[in-house]
């Protein structure tokens, strides 16, 4: 994962870019939630906030969390399924009156989106 050091001006041009939205205003400056970034593997050749920022070494790796390649895109695929399963689940219809939980029906439904398309 990334950092932003305190050379940070809050120009915000970072934060639009983010394709995994891991930039975000803290209290002084942008921070970038190593949780959520990517160092854009798996959207991107090269970090988009390194190469937009005009503040030279700004965003740096983070030493708290030095990631492989590898370990990058399984991150990458993680968060991509978990999005495919937030989207999937928007587009099943619930049951509100009756407060139903998930069936095996509604579970079948939601892996039908995930991983076939839309029904």
């Amino acid at each position: 994962a990334l950092m932003i050091t305190d050379e940070c001006i809050n120009c915000g041009v970072c934060e639009p870019e983010c394709p995994n939205d891991a930039i975000q205003m803290g209290e002084d400056i942008f921070f970038i939630r190593a949780g959520k970034c990517t160092e854009c593997v798996g959207s991107h050749d090269q970090p988009q906030c390194v190469q937009l920022c005009p503040i030279a070494d700004c965003i740096i790796p983070n030493p708290r969390c030095l990631e492989t390649r590898e370990q990058l895109e399984e991150k990458f695929e993680r968060m991509n399924l978990r999005r495919r399963i937030h989207r999937a689940m928007g587009k099943v219809v619930f049951d509100t009156e009756l407060k139903a939980k998930p069936t095996k029906r509604l579970l079948w439904r939601v892996w039908w989106v995930i991983f076939l398309g839309d029904m």
